[in-house]
């Protein structure tokens, strides 16, 4: 088995917390935590599910940071977090810039950082963007 830093979809938050991304039904390592955007299988791993419909917006921007929060504080205790939804670009890239958000980035830069790090077109909606300058 890989390192956990060699997997696909790992990126290093700005903090150094090591975090994978990824689209849900995908065969992958196993992680510590996970946070489940959306509907999909959930991983075997203890995890917390938010609700957040494919293109838009968590349903409850309270549950989604509070979630974030938590996968944050795992990764930067050096446990093996992962965020994925079905498709693995749009939430799980707004859900890692949010993760850089609260790791001390910018919005902006959060989103320039997600497509550079892990997926180009990650953060694919206006509405999405807007709600990174949101969070806290």
């Amino acid at each position: 088995m890989p390192h956990w830093a060699d997997e696909r979809g790992v990126v290093r938050l700005p903090g150094g917390g090591l975090v994978r991304g990824r689209r849900l039904g995908d065969p992958a390592g196993p992680a510590d935590f996970a946070v489940v955007l959306g509907a999909g299988p959930g991983p075997t791993c203890p995890h917390r599910r938010v609700v957040w419909r494919d293109f838009w917006i968590p349903a409850d921007r309270a549950d989604a940071v509070d979630a974030l929060r938590e996968a944050l504080a795992r990764a930067q205790a050096g446990e093996r977090v992962e965020v994925g939804c079905r498709g693995g670009v749009g939430r799980t890239g707004t859900a890692l810039a949010a993760l850089a958000v609260l790791d001390g980035l910018t919005p902006g830069d959060a989103v320039r950082w997600v497509r550079s790090a892990y997926h180009r077109r990650a953060v694919e909606t206006p509405w999405q963007r807007w709600w990174l300058r949101r969070v806290r």
